[in-house]
């Protein structure tokens, strides 16, 4: 049962470009500052179209919807690739935490076995002890 630091840190590492491009873009897009820009752009492209005089995306702003509806429609599974990876990653620090556990209390097992035995044998000296005293060997 053989626990390593490595173990951790290797799992923790992207091994692919593309999982290196999901945890990116998982990263930009679940951020406040992704939100922010974005609902600043979407506040823009309606009030450039309703006071715009040569509006290229009328109300009810369809083209706005399409493009966001083919942002959203690549950006999930993205997140969702990125997310399952992250699952695997907790799924085999939770096994390593485990295997970390059990080595841990086997050592604890074989310390208190090991005191024991040593409480045993300090009690059969005193036994030995008080008998030579009593009978004034000592």
């Amino acid at each position: 049962m053989d626990v390593r630091f490595q173990d951790y840190e290797e799992i923790r590492k992207p091994h692919t470009p593309k999982e290196r491009a999901a945890d990116a873009i998982a990263r930009i897009v679940g951020s406040w500052a992704f939100l922010t820009i974005q609902s600043t752009l979407i506040v823009v492209w309606v009030v450039v179209n309703i006071h715009w005089a040569g509006r290229w995306d009328p109300y009810p702003f369809i083209l706005l919807n399409l493009m966001l509806s083919f942002q959203a429609a690549y950006t999930a599974p993205i997140i969702m690739m990125s997310h399952n990876r992250h699952a695997a990653i907790d799924r085999t620090e939770a096994h390593l935490d485990f295997k970390t556990n059990q080595l841990a209390e086997e050592e604890a097992r074989t310390i208190i076995a090991m005191l024991e035995r040593q409480e045993k044998e300090i009690a059969e000296i005193k036994t030995v002890l008080r008998k030579h005293v009593s009978n004034g060997k000592v």
